[in-house]
């Protein structure tokens, strides 16, 4: 079983950045990530832009130069993959932590492949993990998914999507313009204020023009292999359907956090609690970085607004 000062779970940006900052700092670590460097980014949409531009996604100070603005997927996926090799950080990738435990002042981390003990842990793991379920019939079955990735795909199919955000909006308007007949299965009353503003306008005319359909203020309630049920404000209508796409957001995968002793806000959001000035939690040594920091919130924390999060944390390790 290997020893360090530091077992971060979690390879994507964030978790990279810690790393970085503890090598720099002369501490001993090793980052844990479930899949390929980046994970989460690697299961984005193949054709996602970024809402930040690319000097906000930069960690550690290091360049990241794209071809517009606003940096797509490919490039992010070149950055951080870039920086992690050529600073030879210590990152087992395809190794997915299964439990943490601590006993006085040292935490075990048991991934799948390999057991390690560590003074410090660096829960850095996102919240792309767990899909918001529907809990209705038929979401189990094979035409439906809760992430999104070719429009290629559903060309020339009947695509349901579920949703009102970012990723329900440009996988509506890729689709539409692969061939699909989209219609979107909207909550509320209207596309969601979120949706990036040179998209927006965008979906809005498709919908207009009825290039895609809307159903405002709906929901779906039963899912067949040849249609899909939903209820709108004039009652219950089955439409023929191929395939839907279930994008109704995600949330974190808190078991790490309560398996460490971790405590949360007692409302819906679920915030753990963490010293905003150094990250670290009610559990001494156990830090948080990234997205999870907002639990059930995720829209509170993204790259731009958390790469502090690394120094704050190697900071208050080395006093």
């Amino acid at each position: 079983m290997e020893f360090f000062d530091i077992v971060i779970v979690g390879g994507g940006p964030i978790g990279i950045a810690c790393g970085l900052e503890a090598k720099k700092k002369g501490l001993t670590y090793v980052i844990l990530e479930k899949g390929p460097i980046v994970n989460s980014l690697f299961y984005y949409p193949v054709n996602m832009q970024f809402f930040s531009s690319s000097e906000k996604l930069e960690i550690d100070e290091i360049p990241f130069i794209s071809k517009e603005a606003k940096p797509r997927r490919s490039e992010a996926l070149e950055y951080y993959r870039r920086i992690a090799t050529s600073n030879k950080l210590d990152i087992k990738l395809f190794e997915k932590v299964t439990s943490v435990s601590k006993s006085e002042n040292e935490f075990t981390v048991v991934s799948e492949k390999n057991s390690y003990t560590s003074k410090n842990i660096v829960i850095a793991t996102g919240f792309y993990d767990l899909p918001n379920t529907l809990n209705i019939p038929g979401e189990d079955l094979p035409k439906v998914s809760h992430y999104y990735n070719d429009p290629h795909f559903f060309a020339g199919q009947k695509l349901a999507v579920i949703g009102a955000s970012n990723s329900s909006v440009d996988a509506a308007l890729e689709s539409y313009r692969k061939g699909a007949a989209v219609t979107m299965v909207i909550r509320g009353e209207e596309v969601g204020q979120r949706v990036k503003y040179w998209v927006r306008p965008d979906i809005i005319n498709r919908i207009e023009e009825g290039s895609i359909k809307v159903h405002y203020n709906a929901t779906v309630k039963k899912i067949a292999e040849t249609t899909i049920t939903i209820e709108t404000e004039t009652g219950i209508e089955t439409l023929q359907n191929d395939f839907v796409l279930a994008l109704t957001g995600y949330k974190p995968n808190f078991k790490l956090l309560e398996e460490v002793g971790i405590q949360f806000s007692k409302d819906a959001k679920k915030i753990p609690w963490y010293n905003e000035e150094t990250m670290e939690t009610n559990v001494t040594g156990a830090y948080l970085a990234g997205v999870i920091c907002g639990g059930m919130d995720t829209h509170k924390w993204f790259i731009e607004n958390s790469r502090i999060h690394s120094k704050r944390i190697i900071s208050n390790i080395l006093k």
